[in-house]
């Protein structure tokens, strides 16, 4: 098992310590030389003990599953290099593939043994177009230090993008920053990118997300590896390629890196971050490299991954640690796409991640709609579906969406879902238990969206509990004008003098009622979903009898015209944003459905007598 600090400090004084599980592993470890020398008589090396020009020798897989050994050398010994505490060491690759290949994307977490004893993971390249194969490594007693019932997350990294001086162009490879102008020795030594490979993705879909994905630290690939799912009988050694696992199933994405150390239970590797997530739980597979690309630009591998064995449960600042036969619970979803030819479905699972749920839902829902071949710039969905959380109702997810201008309409179906799930996972109370996710779509071949362009009443007169009849007109893009007639009763308790009628959209009684960013993050899981649940409908028409009193919304609670004796009292509440006061308390809605995206909104002034 991975070892605690106190364990460190024993082995630091002992020679070589045997594991547990050491006859279970090299059971399993075949003839390979890197499984023999990590599992027999396991002993690290520390970064104390190492100095330049000592001679030894790493394991990573140039092709198939089989790792390969190749000659290093220490270079030096650079202290603090990846933060506090924490050295690397620096090495050349020696050998006729790495000398050729240079250092490959899907390298790290190579093993590295010096005199038998395991110094740590190839963690960190040098830039791009380095003619050095030239490499850092991440001290074996520093990963060792992860510990897998550790829940503290990490602080967000930094989006390298952000802030960028005009002057410094961006001129590198995916994931990479390599600036003309002036750099510092932190951007030529960086972590060896782990590539995902993104597969039955277009390439429309990856490039479209492609500012997400950096920010979240994810270096796209396409159309290179995919996910067999076939058994691999070769075993899991220390060099062998392992994968994580983001989406699985129609549409996959998963990275690639290798197998540092492993015992009976656990296994590290990369010997850097894949996302710094802290706690996770990824699938861990085996995978065979199908081929190394070398690049002057960026070396990779070619990978499919195979077999599950397990899951990733710490992804943390020096490598990541997965735990074998651990089964990982991931989102299952179903989309159903239904088109002039027939439906169309797609069933795949998705990392159950705050962080990275969300955007790879953006993603897979974007990629499965802009692949349909009925997919045009004038196609509107239909989208009716839920998410279901176990413990509370389930989410409705219900809208339609017609073309705009500034985005592709399957983006904007994209966002909304994210931002529900952003907004789910966003409550500080309580991780919610996502057991499924079911969206359907009807797609139409139009623009379906109209504006709002007049709205009228049948009387300029009414008294309290009469009923009369609203008069709208919208306008649809490139259609004839449609007349919609919605009948609305005066509320018995209106009083005398102006009542304001307000004909809209969803978006404009959203916006009136909409909680700032700040309250909203404060609510907990269940106001959080009344609160979605409550959203209106965009392919409605609405009516709304306004008051001249207050409407005070706290959390998910709407209070209508609310006396300026309990207004003063809870004017604590207004201060600190907890609760949003309106001038006017809507006391009665109408809506009716008119198959469009209305858009646009008109105020009607009705004398009561």
């Amino acid at each position: 098992m991975v070892v605690s600090r106190m364990k460190k400090a024993v082995l630091f004084l002992s020679s070589a310590v045997l594991f547990a599980g050491l006859s279970f592993a090299q059971t399993r470890s075949g003839n390979n030389p890197a499984s023999q020398q990590q599992v027999a008589q396991t002993q690290f090396l520390t970064v104390d003990d190492v100095h330049a020009g000592m001679k030894g020798v790493a394991y990573t897989v140039f092709q198939g599953t089989k790792p390969e050994p190749m000659d290093v050398e220490v270079l030096g010994v650079l202290r603090n290099m990846n933060g506090p505490k924490s050295d690397v060491v620096l090495e050349r690759l020696l050998g006729e593939k790495p000398e050729y290949t240079g250092v490959v994307a899907g390298m790290s977490g190579s093993p590295v043994y010096i005199g038998g004893k395991l110094l740590g993971a190839i963690a960190f390249r040098i830039g791009q177009f380095s003619k050095d194969a030239i490499a850092g490594v991440t001290p074996i007693t520093q990963m060792m230090e992860i510990n897998e019932f550790d829940r503290s997350v990490p602080p967000a990294m930094p989006v390298s993008s952000a802030k960028r001086p005009a002057s410094m162009a961006k001129t590198s490879g995916p994931g990479a920053d390599d600036f003309s102008g002036m750099q510092n020795y932190s951007q030529l030594l960086q972590p060896i990118e782990a590539p995902f490979v993104f597969n039955g993705f277009t390439e429309s879909a990856v490039k479209l997300f492609a500012d997400k994905f950096a920010a979240a630290g994810i270096t796209p690939v396409m159309g290179v590896g995919g996910a067999s799912g076939e058994k691999q009988p070769e075993p899991i050694v220390p060099g062998s390629a392992v994968s994580a696992v983001l989406v699985r199933g129609d549409m996959d994405a998963a990275a690639t890196c290798t197998v540092t150390y492993m015992d009976k239970d656990h296994l590290l590797a990369c010997g850097h971050p894949l996302l710094q997530y802290g706690m996770v739980d990824m699938p861990m597979t085996k995978a065979t490299v199908v081929a190394t690309l070398a690049s002057p630009l960026n070396s990779f591998k070619i990978v499919n991954t195979t077999e599950p064995i397990g899951a990733f449960v710490q992804d943390r600042h020096t490598g990541i640690l997965g735990r074998f036969n651990k089964q990982p619970e991931m989102i299952p979803v179903k989309l159903t796409i239904h088109g002039p030819t027939g439906p169309k479905e797609f069933h795949y699972e998705v990392l159950n991640n705050a962080k990275m749920t969300p955007l790879m839902m953006m993603a897979t829902v974007f990629n499965a709609l802009q692949g349909m071949n009925q997919y045009g710039e004038e196609t509107t969905y239909n989208m009716n579906g839920h998410i279901q959380v176990n413990g509370y109702p389930a989410v409705r997810m219900t809208n339609m969406f017609s073309p705009v201008e500034s985005m592709p309409t399957a983006f904007a179906v994209a966002i909304a879902v994210g931002d529900h799930f952003n907004r789910i996972f966003g409550n500080p109370f309580e991780t919610p238990d996502i057991s499924g996710v079911s969206l359907e779509f009807n797609l139409e071949k139009d623009r379906r969206s109209a504006a709002l362009e007049s709205a009228r009443t049948d009387v300029t007169e009414a008294r309290p509990g009469d009923e009369i009849m609203i008069e709208a007109v919208l306008r649809p893009y490139r259609g004839e004008r449609i007349v919609r007639q919605i009948p609305v009763k005066v509320p018995t308790s209106a009083p005398k003098g102006t009542l304001r009628i307000l004909v809209s959209d969803a978006e404009t009684l959203d916006r009136k009622g909409r909680l700032s960013p700040a309250v909203s993050q404060k609510l907990d899981l269940n106001s959080t979903i009344e609160l979605l649940n409550k959203e209106h409908l965009n392919d409605h028409l609405y009516v709304s009898l306004l008051e001249a009193n207050p409407q005070a919304t706290v959390e998910d609670k709407v209070m209508p015209a609310v006396p300026l004796s309990v207004m003063n009292v809870m004017e604590g509440m207004r201060a600190t944003q907890e609760m949003v006061v309106l001038g006017e308390s809507a006391v009665n809605e109408s809506s009716m459905p008119v198959g469009y995206v209305v858009n646009g909104s008109q105020v009607i002034s009705l004398t009561i007598k």
